[in-house]
């Protein structure tokens, strides 16, 4: 197995590491579970109560770009501080990001969304640079939840 990139994302989940990973991996090309390292058995040691068979560790690969996760417990949770950039090359494509990564809509402002883990993301076109350059433009955007390209273009 190649190893992963030098740099790569860690995502703390309280105790749904598993279904967020077969989640992601099916909602993105080129994506897959590379491993799954599980919690020993809780009896060997206090902090494992209540762990056995969640991720200790779990690698994959999303769209060509390597994650690795954990079930850690609710000590942490994300917040929109983070959020993940997907850039997408046509209208379609963001709806289809959207109806499979938008699952909180108080949390949609300007092409961001949350999904159904908490994980925050900003699904946008690929060309968005291009399409907020002049005022109206930018008004425009912070009236979206999901980016629309035609009302920017028309802006």
């Amino acid at each position: 197995m190649a190893e992963l990139s030098p740099i790569t994302p860690c995502l703390w989940f309280d105790d749904r590491a598993r279904e967020a990973m077969e989640y992601y991996v099916d909602v993105f090309p080129d994506s897959r579970i590379r491993s799954i390292e599980e919690y020993p058995d809780e009896s060997l040691d206090e902090h494992f109560a209540g762990m056995k068979g969640k991720v200790l560790n779990g690698q994959f690969t999303l769209n060509g770009m390597d994650f690795v996760c954990l079930d850690g417990g609710p000590v942490f949770s994300f917040t929109e501080s983070i959020s993940l950039v997907v850039r997408c090359a046509d209208q379609a494509e963001i709806d289809r990001f959207w109806a499979k990564l938008s699952h909180v809509p108080e949390s949609e402002q300007c092409g961001w969304c949350k999904d159904q883990f908490g994980l925050s993301w900003q699904i946008l076109p690929a060309n968005m640079d291009e399409l907020t350059r002049t005022p109206a433009q930018i008004q425009v955007m912070m009236g979206q939840k999901k980016i629309v390209i035609a009302e920017l273009e028309n802006a």
